[in-house]
């Protein structure tokens, strides 16, 4: 098969060749008619020497261009560039020849000659790959999947041979899935060359005219080793085309396992588009940390709580103790571990409010956890406008429930985990969360306090309950609209794992009173978010899915902050893990200012909660008067 291959290929190199050579000699005959208009033509021997002079150094010069190493489907601007090129030194050289050879030249002969050769180069090029690419779509409509290749190196390479290898050996499912048209490549050196019959046709700023030009139905980007920023760059141009796209896992995945690469080649995800390095952390530290440890994760069924519960039982603690409310979520996790664990994992599945003092207090009596992280919240910001207390008694008090328990029943670390959304909050759920934080500092910085306190503040968490991200996979799935509140909108987006690494590794590193955060890059413009998750889909934005301005929801801001003016920055060992510094609370005056929030809560005055809660973090503003402000600053 690979024989035939070549011996198909120097066919057509020959076949072009021997055309241009046709051209070359007609366009002789064509030049010399035309001077019998005027009177002036060359004797029947000049002609003759002039074709086969022409045509041998316009073929040889053409050769030196490259030009018959190309597949005609693959001709572009360049490539027409240097016909001209190529063809005009052949005909210099050769009228030198000739010159040499007959002291004698001819140049209004010379200039038609190489005028109508070049114009009938160019054309019949042009005419025979808009023939050839028609027909070759017919022929290759059930061959696969029309592809497009980003980058062409090594992953590439490994790639085309796998297609290549399946083809010859029938594998239809594999075939049926790829048919690789080009590749693309930023290193300018690469361009023109042939990777396993598949050319290198330009770079990843022309991604978009390749895309139209060859009929592309799919782009996989196979370039593992390129920096985030750049591959959310050209991730982007892929996006912003009609074409379906994939991505190629890192490289060490595809060379030790198993598993084709073609297997492995997965959809583009969301998280892709960050725009920023995954953050890394040190395993080994969390394992001395929770290894041997009695680990309690309250919320321990929600996306985060049970993440935590999955990434701790990796790491040998002595027992989990998951702490849940809602008995499905704990159900499900609970289920999960015992499969994954069986016995090997001591695990207690415990239904429970941190509402509940009583029951907290004999969860702490019996298991006695030696590491809490506290997940339970309710963190919906349009519900907690509806129901203000409700965020006060779960988020408030729950967390001063559980984190005093801790204190008292000596657990070493009590980890808060906290939100964006309450840092200069706008909405009940924020400004709960702020109050949160600040129960936490305060405990922290109680004289002789035996447990270390600390809080993980990050943005939102991508495929969490709640997050966008679900929401719009619904509603493109549906058909449209994609609804986002405003076009101005944007956030910070980190993905579950990472959120769990940055809670783990701040409880392995913490010392009391800290509120770590994690840098999670530029954020993000929600709009943008929908119309990349609508282009994964192989959907046009605003074509196929309509998106559809809402308005702002109640409390919500037009952009989330990560750090308070006041609280300043510290840096960790980790370079993406920050520290914000603590801020002095008074004891006297918090303590009664959370009796008030309590008491108004407990009573489901909704006002009285709401004023008590403002009181309790001057930092909590209106949307409006926050929204208008960014709004302004963005304008200028």
């Amino acid at each position: 098969m690979k024989r035939k291959y070549f011996q198909n290929f120097n066919k057509r190199k020959l076949l072009l060749a021997f055309a241009d050579c046709f051209m070359v000699i007609v366009s002789a005959l064509i030049a010399n008619f035309v001077l019998t208009a005027f009177g002036t033509p060359l004797g029947g021997r000049a002609v003759f020497k002039c074709m086969v002079l022409s045509a041998f150094f316009c073929i040889a010069s053409m050769t030196f261009c490259g030009l018959y190493t190309k597949m005609w489907r693959y001709f572009n601007i360049h490539d027409y560039i240097y016909c001209v090129v190529g063809a005009a030194a052949g005909f210099t050289l050769s009228y030198a020849a000739f010159y040499l050879m007959t002291n004698t030249f001819y140049p209004a002969f010379s200039l038609l000659h190489c005028g109508i050769t070049i114009c009938a180069i160019c054309i019949f090029r042009l005419l025979f790959k808009s023939a050839f690419i028609t027909l070759s779509h017919n022929s290759e409509k059930d061959s696969g999947k029309r592809t497009l290749i980003v980058g062409a190196g090594k992953a590439s390479e490994l790639l085309l041979n796998e297609i290549k290898r399946a083809r010859l050996l029938g594998e239809k499912n594999a075939s049926a899935k790829y048919l690789p048209v080009c590749l693309v490549d930023d290193d300018p050196n690469k361009t023109g060359k042939i990777i396993e019959g598949v050319t290198v046709v330009g770079t990843t700023a022309d991604i978009q005219r390749f895309t139209e030009q060859f009929a592309v139905e799919q782009i996989i980007f196979a370039i593992p080793s390129c920096p985030e920023d750049k591959k959310r760059e050209i991730l982007d141009r892929c996006s912003s085309t009609k074409a379906a796209v994939k991505v190629v896992p890192f490289l060490g995945d595809a060379l030790f396992t198993d598993k084709p690469i073609m297997g492995q080649i997965r959809d583009i995800r969301i998280e892709d588009l960050l725009g920023r390095d995954p953050i890394t952390f040190d395993s080994e530290e969390i394992k001395n940390f929770i290894s041997g440890k009695v680990c309690m994760v309250t919320g321990g069924g929600g996306s985060i709580g049970s993440e935590l519960v999955r990434q701790i039982a990796k790491f040998g603690p002595r027992q989990v103790i998951i702490v849940d409310i809602y008995e499905n979520n704990a159900y499900e996790i609970q289920q999960e571990l015992v499969m994954e664990y069986g016995k090997e994992l001591d695990l207690v599945t415990l239904i429970a409010s941190v509402r509940d003092y009583h029951r907290m207090n004999s969860i702490f009596e019996q298991y006695k956890p030696q590491i809490v992280f506290h997940a339970a919240a309710h963190k919906h910001v349009p519900l907690m406008e509806v129901s203000p207390m409700e965020a006060i008694k779960n988020n408030v008090i729950g967390t001063f429930n559980t984190a005093t328990l801790a204190e008292y029943h000596g657990v070493e670390k009590f980890v808060m985990i906290s939100t964006d959304k309450a840092v200069n909050p706008t909405n009940v759920m924020g400004a709960s969360k702020r109050c949160c934080e600040m129960v936490v500092q305060y405990l922290a910085q109680q004289e002789n306090v035996r447990t270390e306190f600390v809080t993980t503040r990050f943005g939102n968490v991508l495929g969490s309950n709640g997050s966008v991200i679900p929401l719009f996979k619904k509603q493109i799935e549906k058909g449209g609209p994609v609804t986002v509140t405003h076009p101005e909108i944007i956030r910070y987006f980190m993905t579950i794992p990472e959120a769990v690494n940055l809670v783990m590794e701040a409880a392995a590193i913490a010392h009391g009173g800290e509120i770590f955060v994690l840098d999670m890059g530029k954020p993000v413009k929600i709009v943008t978010l929908a119309e990349n998750l609508i282009r994964m889909y192989g959907k046009v934005p605003g074509e196929d899915i309509e998106i559809k301005f809402t308005g702002l929801r109640p409390g919500e801001k037009i952009k989330e902050e990560l750090l308070m003016m006041e609280e300043g920055l510290q840096k960790t060992k980790n370079k993406l893990i920050f520290i914000g510094k603590q801020i002095e609370i008074d004891p006297a005056t918090f303590i009664n200012e959370l009796e008030t929030l309590k008491e108004a809560a407990l009573t489901d005055n909704d006002a009285a909660a709401v004023q008590a809660l403002h009181n309790i973090v001057p930092t909590f503003t209106t949307p409006e008067e926050f929204n208008s402000k960014e709004l302004v600053h963005s304008a200028k």
